[in-house]
């Protein structure tokens, strides 16, 4: 029999009768209809299921329910919405950063948890922060003009802040 497991997903509370090894994903997915985190690989290489759990970016696929049990999760959908997008997700639209599209959840979900811990990064600190996120497409560049321009952006809506 499964145990009750309940966790936040986007600020909502959720209780889940399953086991305690079924892959995240699968409930966000499956059970909670986010299409936002993608199946990649489902070994948590290539990136396209990236989460925030606790602000911190997470493989979907490799976390488990039981170990997301009392945590905070927050997908793309629960990042921003299409009238207010998180300043990630608007850099990535004014940069035009997509082709197909399959990477960008974790592009995205990733570069919000690095602006988080690391606000004013260089060039080389995205590349490396983004250097486990696979993307088959080319937009690279595009990608990397996305999270420096979302970088400014938020370093002068929190100086704007401060004043």
């Amino acid at each position: 029999m499964a145990d009750v497991v309940t966790l936040t997903v986007n600020g909502t509370p959720h209780s889940f009768a399953l086991p305690r090894d079924t892959p995240l994903l699968f409930v966000l997915r499956n059970d909670l209809s986010l299409n936002g985190p993608k199946f990649g690989c489902g070994l948590g290489e290539c990136g396209a299921c990236t989460v925030l759990m606790d602000g911190v970016a997470a493989r979907a696929c490799v976390v488990r329910l039981g170990t997301a049990e009392g945590r905070s999760i927050t997908t793309l959908e629960g990042l921003g919405t299409p009238e207010r997008p998180h300043p990630v997700q608007a850099a990535f639209i004014a940069e035009q950063a997509a082709q197909c599209g399959y990477c960008l959840n974790g592009m995205i979900m990733t570069a919000a948890a690095f602006l988080l811990r690391h606000p004013d990064p260089d060039l080389e600190a995205v590349r490396q922060a983004l250097r486990f996120n696979l993307c088959r497409c080319g937009t690279h560049v595009e990608i990397l003009n996305a999270v420096m321009r979302a970088a400014r952006e938020m370093g002068a809506a929190g100086a704007g802040d401060k004043a």
